[in-house]
Formats: structure tokens, C-alpha cells, sequence
């Protein structure tokens, strides 16, 4: 019995010896494991302090840009009761001139017959020019003063920013009926003009108006700020929408003697760039497509291959055109060559070449700062929507039918896109056509969108120009939210960058 204790107690040191070495290994990974929660808490805490700066500040500079909108619309309102006071001064000023006039006129024969030889008609209208002209100089500063706090507010709220421009008159259209002009401009007021249909009229309101011998250059200098920012890293739109004819395909396209939009941007891009090559080093690739019938085709490749819309798979939720061709490119010229394109077009009633298809040329800039190494990444779209047109009244047929039909839908779509974003809508239908899709990168928050709404002068267009216009005006109310500059800093620059950076939407990335 001695000798079997004697055993069982050596079996059992053996086997606690046993036990011993096995768990001290796991005791060492538990206190491993222990060490590593530690740390993580450490990391956790620290995340959420700096996670409660930064929404304090994204607070603080929704407080200051609330405020910086008040003060806008208050200054605003200020300038609408002085101009409303400048303009009834005028009034008041000329028609006592007047009156003082008649008085004198219509008192003894004498100076009657002395004021008939020395005051003539076009004295008085002299007299009256000149006792107006200060305060119609001061009526001009007004609006001006006025537009530029406006311009200053849509860029706090992020609108799309709406120009529009009336087609001049053309010889191919003088044999034609309803050529009455129903459209006109204001010469002192710049953001208005009135139309004209069933004998009343209606004045839109829009950012800038165009008047029908504006130039290529007075146009482009509108949105030539947008182009810039492109180089800056932002996300930029300048899409032209308007009825068939009406000369969308001239002001972004142009001529070959009287270049557009498109080739006008691109110049001054590559001429920005040229500028900035002791600070910055840039890559720029672009590419090309249209949308026919709701099918997309890349119109750099030869033989046109169609392509598809999808997600990014690398999880950043941006949009994927898989099989698109990009080229980069290293000057103006080289552009010029790359971007021949064969657009499709035929001819309707409206119009001997009517652009059958959505077209979209898309430059990415890609920018390095030298000195300390951040990034930026810009995009500019450039877009020629097809041209709207009533089927009844285009004589469309067939093929031609089908094709009004898609255009009209897509436009539709689009249409359906901006009200959800004007009504701040949870959804919004970007699917519904390519079109939309595409564009989802462009007309979404944090961007850059310019519309140049394209409308005819002519009566026999009426329809559809007020159609246009009432679009525009919808287009314009839509806020975007302040634009998002795409950057990437250095781990020495991004704090200094991100905290500096007064752009709201900037640090809500950075919180997330």
C-alpha cells in the first residue's frame, strides 16, 4: 500500500508538471491578449476625443456659414429696397423735370415763344439724360453689387450654377413662318429676360443671361473659374440643355474658326498647368462616350465598343465603366487629336442635324504638390445633352421615333434627378437612365455643376423655350452642399490640411 501512495503521488506531481507546462503558454498569450486590449482602448479613447473636436469644429463652421447666409440675404434685401428707392427716385426725378417743364412752356407768351427758340426738344431730352445718368450709374452698381453677394451665397449653398443663352436669328431661318423674336434680354439686368407667349409676358430669373450676340469668349469666361478648380482637385460639370436647334452643340462644340466651351477649357487647363509646373506636377487622361438609345459607346475606341455602368469593386462606391479607354495626354494639341470624334446625328424637321445622342468628354487631372507631396484629384465633365423635341412637331419616324423617344426619356430622367435633389430627397432616381447614372458622380453632393440652357428667340419655338426655361429655373434652386475638394495629404501635411481646410464636407470624410 506504501510503495502504490508512493506511486499515485508520484504520478500526480508528473502529471501537474505536465499540466503546468501547458498552461503557461496560454497564460502568457491571455496576458499578451490583455495588453493588446489595452491598447486598443487607448486607441478607441483617443479616436473619440479627436472624433469630438472635429464635430465641434464641423459645428462651429456650420454656426459661421449659417451666419455668413444671413448676413448674405440680409445684405441682399438691403440692395433690393435701394435699388426699388433708386429706380422710384428716378421716376419721381423725371416727372417733376417734366412737370417744371410744361409749366414753363405753358406761361406767359413771351417766354413761351423765348423757351421755343432756345429750349428744344432735344435739349430736354439732353437735360433729362444727364439728371438720370447718376442714378442709373448708381442702379448698375447696385445689380452688380447685388449678383455678387448672390454668387457668393449659391457657392455657401452649393447651387448649380445656371446660364443661359438666347440663339441669334439666322439667315437659313428668314424664309421660314413664326419668326417673330417672343425672347428678350435686359441690357441693365444681366441675370433676367422675358418671354413672350399668347400676348403675356413672363420674366425668369437665372445666374447670367446671354444675349444673342454674346460671344464664345464672353460665354466661356463665365465658367473659366470652374475649369480652374478642376486643377484644384474638385469635381466639375458643365453639361448644355435646350430643344433641338437651338444651339447647344455650337457653344460647347463650336467651330474650328469659333471654338466652344470644350476646347476653350482645355486650353486654359493645359495653360493653368504650364503655370504651375515649378509647384505642381500633373497627369491628364481623358475619355469619351455617348449614350445612343441607352446604350453607351466609347467613342475613342474604333470600333466604338459598348460599354456598361457599374460600382467601383474597390468598395469606394464611385462609378466603374469597365473596357473604357483612357488616354493620357501631355498637351492641347495632343488632346485636339485625340478627342475626333464620330457623333451620331441626323436630320428632323427641326433640324437638318440634329445630335441623336447624349456625348460626354471627361478630363481627370491628377495633381502632386512638389514641396510637401499631397494630392489632388479633379475631374471635369463636359457634356452635349441631345436636343429635346416634341415628336408630333419633329416629323420623327422609325428609327428617328425611337430615338426622339429615348432622348426624351433620358431627359426626363434627368428632370426627375433634380427634383429629388431640390426636395432633398432620401432616394434619388439616378438609375432610371444611363444618362443619370452617368452623371451621378457629377450631380451629386460636393460638386461643381454649371448649366448652359440653350433657348430659341423665335415664336414658332415658344413652347419649347418656356419649357427649357422653367426647367432652368427648377435646376437652379438645387443646393449641392459646398464643394468637397478631392485631396490627399502627406502624414506630416493632412491634419494641418484637414483643420485648415474651411470646406465642411472635407472634414465630415475625415470624421468618418
Amino acid at each position: 500500500e506504501a510503495v502504490t501512495a508512493q506511486r499515485c503521488r508520484e504520478g500526480q506531481d508528473h502529471s501537474d508538471n505536465l499540466v503546468g507546462k501547458e498552461t503557461d503558454p496560454l497564460s502568457d498569450k491571455l496576458s499578451d491578449q490583455n495588453a493588446r486590449c489595452k491598447q486598443l482602448e487607448e486607441q478607441i479613447r483617443r479616436s473619440d476625443e479627436v472624433t469630438c473636436n472635429l464635430q465641434h469644429k464641423i459645428a462651429a463652421y456650420e454656426r459661421e456659414i449659417g451666419m455668413l447666409r444671413e448676413e448674405l440675404l440680409k445684405e441682399i434685401g438691403h440692395l433690393e429696397e435701394r435699388k426699388e428707392e433708386a429706380v422710384k427716385a428716378a421716376a419721381s426725378c423725371s416727372q417733376e423735370h417734366v412737370q417744371s417743364l410744361q409749366d414753363q412752356f405753358t406761361s406767359e407768351p413771351g417766354v413761351q415763344h423765348t423757351l421755343t427758340h432756345t429750349h428744344t426738344p432735344e435739349d430736354t431730352i439732353s437735360e433729362m439724360s444727364e439728371a438720370n445718368k447718376d442714378l442709373l450709374e448708381k442702379y448698375r452698381k447696385e445689380v452688380a453689387l447685388r449678383r455678387k453677394y448672390h454668387e457668393q451665397l449659391v457657392e455657401l449653398k452649393g447651387n448649380i450654377r445656371v446660364l443661359c443663352r438666347v440663339k441669334p436669328v439666322l439667315k437659313e431661318d428668314q424664309h421660314e413662318e413664326g419668326l417673330a423674336v417672343v425672347v428678350t434680354t435686359d441690357l441693365n439686368n444681366e441675370s433676367a429676360l422675358n418671354v413672350v407667349s399668347k400676348g403675356k409676358g413672363r420674366t425668369f430669373e437665372l445666374d447670367k443671361v446671354f444675349h444673342p450676340q454674346a460671344t464664345q469668349e464672353e460665354v466661356f469666361q463665365e465658367i473659366e473659374p470652374l475649369v480652374t478648380s478642376c486643377i484644384d482637385g474638385y469635381h466639375v460639370c458643365i453639361f448644355a440643355y435646350g430643344q433641338t436647334g437651338s444651339g447647344k452643340t455650337y457653344t460647347m462644340e463650336g467651330s474650328v474658326e469659333n471654338p466652344g466651351i470644350n476646347q476653350r477649357a482645355l486650353k486654359h487647363l493645359f495653360n493653368e498647368i504650364e503655370d504651375r509646373k515649378d509647384m505642381w506636377s500633373y497627369t491628364v487622361s481623358v475619355s469619351s462616350v455617348e449614350i445612343y438609345n441607352e446604350v453607351l459607346r466609347d467613342l475613342l475606341s474604333k470600333d466604338g465598343e459598348k460599354l456598361d455602368i457599374k460600382m467601383n469593386p474597390d468598395g469606394s462606391g464611385h462609378l466603374h465603366v469597365p473596357g473604357l479607354r483612357v488616354i493620357e495626354v501631355k498637351s492641347f494639341q495632343h488632346i485636339k487629336k485625340v478627342t475626333r470624334r464620330n457623333r451620331i446625328t441626323f436630320g428632323t424637321q427641326m433640324n437638318q442635324h440634329s445630335s441623336r445622342s447624349h456625348a460626354l468628354l471627361t478630363i481627370t487631372v491628377l495633381g502632386v504638390d512638389l514641396a510637401s507631396g499631397s494630392k489632388t484629384c479633379g475631374k471635369l465633365n463636359l457634356v452635349d445633352l441631345a436636343g429635346s423635341e416634341r415628336v408630333w412637331k419633329s416629323g420623327a419616324e422609325g428609327e428617328r421615333l425611337k430615338e426622339a423617344q429615348n432622348i426624351n426619356r433620358s431627359l426626363l430622367a434627368l428632370g426627375d434627378v433634380i427634383q429629388a435633389l431640390r426636395g432633398r430627397q432620401t432616394y434619388i432616381p439616378f438609375r432610371n437612365s444611363k444618362l443619370t447614372y452617368l452623371l451621378q458622380d457629377s450631380l451629386g453632393k460636393g460638386n461643381k455643376t454649371a448649366m448652359v440652357v440653350q433657348v430659341s428667340a423665335l415664336e414658332r419655338n415658344v413652347g419649347e423655350t418656356l419649357c427649357s426655361l422653367k426647367f432652368a429655373q427648377r435646376v437652379c434652386k438645387v443646393e449641392l452642399g459646398p464643394a468637397a475638394r478631392k485631396i490627399e495629404s502627406t502624414l506630416k501635411t493632412s491634419r494641418a490640411r484637414t483643420l485648415s481646410d474651411s470646406n465642411v464636407s472635407a472634414l465630415r470624410l475625415d470624421v468618418q
